[in-house]
């Protein structure tokens, strides 16, 4: 296929006013083309439409591959489906691909919400996601958490899904020796969205952790929890 009239319609969309304004908030030395987010999601509902998935996996790699910020958005949006017929495995396999270049938190969580589909798709891919918290790529490690949030989201979790709740807030407990700010305001973001759904569970997690946790993260698993909030700072 010819993927450069797909690079060509983002181009067509680019507004150099707004690239160091991006490049400043962003703060990694990579091509931007100022195309706001709502242009990028218009651009690949239709691209969605149009294209089958081989021809969308295709597409996404040769987009991800160029390092242009826009290009590696729409390329994590080409893929960023619930259900896949006939087979999602190709997808998860570049989504896989693409994690070790993961290096800032925008192309990251997008690349990632196209993960969690596939990981609620198939929830033995964990085995894989449990593989990068021992990685040596910081983004990896905070990946695992990132993809994962739909566990934290459950409202009345099945067993197996409670049991794969425990395992991610294992992960989450084992990086806190090492506080690092990138990795406390992932744990942080993970125990508020549990709070929202199970707040006995995110608050014990905070009891438990605190004493590892920076004061931004406990006040951001907090959040919707003042009252633990307090305890943990007394």
């Amino acid at each position: 296929m010819n993927t450069s009239r797909y690079l060509e319609a983002l181009n067509a969309l680019s507004d150099e006013s707004l690239v160091p304004k991006m490049q400043a908030y962003h703060k990694m030395d990579r091509p931007y083309l100022g195309v706001s987010n709502p242009q990028i999601n218009d651009l690949t509902k239709v691209w969605r439409d149009e294209l089958d998935l081989s021809d969308r996996l295709t597409l996404a790699e040769a987009l991800w591959q160029t390092d242009i910020f826009e290009a590696r958005l729409a390329a994590a949006k080409l893929l960023t489906q619930a259900r896949m017929r006939p087979d999602d495995a190709p997808a998860w396999e570049l989504l896989q691909s693409w994690v070790p270049d993961f290096d800032s938190w925008a192309i990251a969580d997008h690349a990632c919400v196209a993960i969690q589909k596939r990981l609620v798709a198939d929830p033995t891919r964990l085995d894989a996601v449990e593989l990068w918290t021992q990685s040596d790529h910081l983004w990896t490690r905070r990946a695992a958490l990132v993809a994962t949030l739909p566990w934290a989201k459950q409202n009345h979790p099945k067993p197996d899904e409670s049991e794969a709740r425990e395992r991610i807030l294992g992960w989450a407990s084992g990086y806190l020796p090492v506080k690092n700010g990138i990795m406390q305001k992932a744990i942080g973001w993970w125990v508020r969205d549990l709070s929202r759904h199970d707040p006995k569970r995110a608050a014990d997690f905070i009891a438990e952790n605190g004493t590892l946790m920076k004061s931004y993260a406990i006040k951001e698993a907090s959040r919707y929890l003042p009252a633990v909030e307090q305890d943990v700072a007394e």
